[in-house]
């Protein structure tokens, strides 16, 4: 799988499995704050500045870690002050790349791959290259690689350039958002993972167990409100879409979470299909890239790279 250490790409590192088979995702290496007039974020530490055409967003379309961060630029009518480039859809084992097509190409640089941007920022970097990554022109370095903060960041920093844009992290649903992510983000979110990645049956039977408890407690929540917190759409209901969205086309074939589909329920159905008509939402969602992603090679899961003809999902039905 590969990843930088001191500064070296390591391609032949083969992560070990843990004892009991349970998969454990890499913690994130950059969480700096990016703030409206550059004041110090949640951690204290000095804060990179808002301005329009100063940051970049790395992202993968069949990433849904990514996909949260291009869902809340849609969401804040960020397009145009927030450039992408985007990574080609299958890794290498250069890891994340990019390619001769301008469409998977380094709009900066012009890498080769993504762990180049990662060394220009920071020459001694060590661990997992990772999507979404936010860079600052200004200094050449990495604002944050942790979607979550992103999501938050672009809701709150860039108010003064997008002023119409509606608050995703409202502070009167502020405790509504929290539990939701508590709840989603490692039971659905890193859920599927766990399950697709387990190495015994009894962490596989743990985590898909959790990914159905889990949409199971949504649907109930999404039979009283539209959305996961009532009326209005907000950072839970964008953090939990990427997951719906890949759900019956990759998670449900190719990570073995198919004890029931997105279909099946009929409340996260219609909860999806609203999402997906969002302004700017159906430009974020590429199923047959989700496919090709999922469904790449892979000695254990996938060892001829076969990608499946279906199953046929329309959002916008």
């Amino acid at each position: 799988m590969g990843k930088l250490v001191d500064g070296q790409w390591i391609t032949d590192e083969i992560a070990a499995a843990a004892p009991d088979g349970r998969w454990t995702r890499a913690e994130t290496l950059y969480r700096n704050w990016l703030t409206a007039d550059g004041s110090p974020g949640p951690d204290g530490q000095p804060g990179f500045r808002a301005e329009p055409d100063r940051y970049h967003l790395y992202v993968a379309w069949n990433c849904p870690w990514a996909h949260r961060t291009l869902l809340a630029r849609a969401f804040k009518r960020l397009e145009a002050l927030l450039p992408i480039s985007i990574c080609a859809p299958r890794r290498t084992d250069q890891g994340w790349v990019f390619a001769d097509d301008p469409a998977f190409a380094d709009k900066l640089y012009g890498s080769h791959s993504l762990h180049e941007v990662y060394t220009r920022g920071d020459p001694s970097a060590s661990g997992r290259v990772t999507v979404p990554v936010l860079w600052d022109l200004d200094t050449e370095r990495i604002v944050s690689n942790e979607s979550a903060d992103i999501v938050r960041m672009l809701d709150t920093a860039f108010v003064d350039c997008a002023p119409q844009a509606p608050r995703l992290y409202p502070a009167d649903l502020a405790g509504d958002i929290d539990r939701w992510n508590a709840l989603i983000h490692p039971k659905l979110n890193n859920g599927v993972y766990r399950a697709g990645f387990a190495t015994s049956q009894a962490a596989y039977d743990e985590a898909v167990t959790d990914v159905f408890e889990t949409l199971d407690t949504i649907e109930a929540q999404l039979a009283r409100t539209a959305y996961l917190t009532g009326d209005r759409v907000t950072e839970a209901d964008l953090r939990l879409f990427p997951t719906l969205a890949r759900f019956d086309v990759a998670y449900f074939g190719a990570f073995k979470c198919n004890i029931r589909r997105l279909i099946d329920y009929p409340n996260l159905w219609r909860f999806a299909r609203a999402i997906y008509a969002l302004p700017g939402v159906a430009d974020t969602v590429k199923l047959d890239l989700y496919k090709r992603g999922y469904f790449s090679p892979s000695p254990k899961r996938n060892p001829h790279g076969i990608v499946p003809g279906g199953p046929a999902v329309d959002f916008a039905a």
